[in-house]
């Protein structure tokens, strides 16, 4: 098959068979999981041929353009429905097929006591093709319906189990802070389009120079709103650890292969706006920066499992953020750590299922401890991935985000300080929580309530895991040798135009510093957990460990500064619709109804009355003949 046919398919595979599971019913309830699966793996194996005929082509001709159908036609604007695919749109390609086929392998046997499971697929299926549509898309407005299509599959699958009102509140919850962000693509789409009139990708990148920094300004903090939504970064990060109310395979599916990256493409898929634009670019370093501290606070206070890990996640999506603020440099090592991410966290979530599958779907650590010794080939991959994202060398993690500290400190003056101080600090703070996870669950007493000892998880469930964890181990390897990564994205984000004359840190300190700060957090962590006895000793709670378990107070000044003055202004305008509006037109109905009370008075049913208005009547019609006529 072509090119072209591919490029339909790897969207319509996916979709097709949700469609089928959705319609079906419970008749697929015996195949409905197989059949998603195979749809998963074959878009990943057209990924994959893709990947090879794209590097048998020219640099400048590897990106393919399919037309599908004319979408807009009015006067001289047009947009065509139609596909992309380049160096940067098959890296989404195969990270969300590779990763998003395992993860459905593994949700085989993880759901499969559960009697709606050919739904759950048919979910997963329709996030998948969202997403391809997300990253394939060769405008702004292709690339929306898919973002709409993630946000919808999104909220369908964290809320899958919505008969428990947590979960659906939940759901709703990820839905309502991504429709906040979702308004900030559609004004960036409606910028571009007055600006540029287009809103392709290719279109807007060729006139960018010519639009004033005012302009390009607009479109890139809309854009920027927009990721922040997706990827949960400040200010619209609270819904990200409610989100693991999902399914464990929802959470990492979410957080590694697919929702919380589409941020990230956004603004790399954007950056001929932000090299335009260097007060949206700042922005962006700031909310990266922000973030990254932020979520690695919260996650050292994280007793839930899933939930530790989803604070991770903000916090690694915050060190990519602040990577494509940095340049064009920056683009390319955003979109590594990107993909070396989608390994180890991925491991590392299915690992979090693997010791909830175990221990009962006990999630706090606290009532964990010892699991390693039961779940051994658990414990030995969530190690790995626990080893690369901490930055351990030769693991993925130390390839990948020691390149963004390095490229923060290159960025010079005070700045480069602050921003390359920010990451090293949260690369500590990483090693502190992410150890502590290690121990509370893997090490220590055993402190769990029920007297049946963990077990380890079936094969289907395993053998996902075990290959993502060779992915955490070798990915980092792979994707910088000989600045592989970086040559293949240079046509896209030309990573290559600019560099500092000096470097303010070589590599090998900046490493070395990196180092010291992973082993300052492990060892710190090391001191205050080995051998605690959770379970029974009181905790003694600092202020700011109080204020990381209610995530740094998120939603409580989402709730002072925006849900309860939105109230006040809603419950305002509802009187003055009432009192103005509704006023208005019970005036109306009243004075209509005391006039007709009054006439009604008149129909009194006797013949005399009827007789004496008609004589009246006709007095009043010649009266009124004789004073016109006279």
């Amino acid at each position: 098959m072509t090119t072209s046919t591919n490029l339909l398919l790897l969207v319509a595979l996916p979709l097709f068979s949700s469609a089928i599971l959705l319609l079906i019913g419970k008749r697929a309830n015996s195949w409905g999981h197989i059949m998603a699966t195979i749809v998963s793996a074959s878009t990943f194996t057209i990924g994959v041929v893709e990947f090879f005929a794209m590097q048998g082509r020219a640099s400048e001709n590897r990106a393919v353009i399919q037309k599908l159908f004319t979408w807009i036609s009015v006067g001289s604007f047009n947009v065509d429905a139609s596909l992309m695919l380049d160096q940067l749109s098959i890296c989404f390609v195969l990270l969300i097929t590779g990763v998003g086929t395992l993860i459905h392998i593994y949700s085989i046997a993880y759901m499969s006591h559960d009697h709606d499971r050919r739904r759950f697929f048919a979910y997963l299926n329709l996030f998948i093709a969202a997403m391809l549509l997300l990253v394939l898309g060769d405008s702004y407005l292709n690339l929306y319906v898919g973002w709409e299509g993630v946000g919808l599959a999104s909220y369908l699958l964290i809320g899958f189990w919505n008969q428990k009102p947590d979960y659906a509140t939940a759901a709703k919850k990820a839905f309502i802070a991504n429709r906040v962000g979702d308004v900030g693509l559609s004004l960036a789409i409606m910028i571009a389009f007055a600006t540029f009139g287009d809103v392709s990708f290719a279109g807007i990148k060729e006139h960018a120079h010519h639009a004033s920094s005012t302009q390009l300004t607009a479109i890139g903090l809309m854009l920027l709103l927009a990721a922040c939504g997706k990827s949960a970064q400040f200010p619209l990060q609270s819904w990200l650890g409610d989100a693991m109310a999902g399914p464990t395979p929802v959470s990492a599916l979410i957080h590694a292969a697919t929702m919380v990256t589409a941020g990230v493409y956004l603004i790399t898929r954007s950056n001929f706006i932000f090299d335009e634009a260097p007060i949206a670019q700042l922005m962006v370093v700031i909310v990266g920066g922000v973030t990254l501290l932020f979520g690695a606070i919260i996650g050292t206070a994280k007793d839930d499992i899933k939930k530790a890990l989803a604070a991770s996640t903000m916090s690694q999506i915050g060190y990519m953020i602040l990577a494509t603020g940095l340049g064009p440099i920056g683009y390319a090592f955003a979109i590594m750590h990107l993909l070396t991410h989608g390994f180890f966290k991925a491991s590392m979530f299915l690992g979090a299922g693997s010791v909830m599958h175990g221990m009962k779907d006990e999630v706090n650590m606290r009532r964990l401890g010892g699991v390693g010794k039961f779940m051994p080939i658990t414990a030995l991959t969530f190690g790995l991935g626990y080893l690369a994202i901490i930055g351990v060398p030769p693991f993925a993690g130390f390839y990948s985000k020691d390149k963004i500290i390095e490229t923060a400190f290159n960025a010079g003056g005070i700045k480069g300080v602050a921003l390359g101080i920010a990451t090293l600090f949260g690369a500590m703070i990483t090693a502190f929580y992410m150890t502590r996870v290690v121990i509370l669950t893997f090490f220590g007493n055993e402190r769990w309530g029920h007297k049946d000892e963990p077990h380890e998880s079936p094969a289907l469930m395993l053998i996902p895991i075990g290959l993502l964890s060779v992915g955490s181990v070798i990915s980092g390897f792979i994707l910088s040798k000989g600045n592989g990564l970086v040559n293949w994205l240079q046509p896209v984000v030309n990573p290559l135009k600019e560099h500092h004359a000096e470097e303010f840190l070589s590599p090998v300190i900046v490493s070395l510093m990196t180092l010291a700060a992973v082993i300052i957090g492990l060892s710190v962590a090391l001191l205050k957990y080995r051998g605690e006895q959770l379970a029974q000793a009181p905790e003694k709670v600092s202020v700011l460990t109080s204020a990381a378990r209610r995530d740094l107070f998120q939603d409580d000044f989402n709730e002072i500064v925006f849900m309860r003055p939105g109230q006040s202004l809603v419950r305002g305008l509802l009187n003055l619709d009432y009192i103005l509006i509704d006023g208005l037109v019970r005036a109306v109905a009243a004075v209509s109804l005391t006039a007709g009370i009054r006439l009604r008075t008149l129909q009194n049913g006797y013949v005399r009355s009827y007789a004496l208005m008609m004589v009246v009547g006709a007095l009043g019609l010649l009266t009124t003949i004789w004073v016109v006529t006279a």
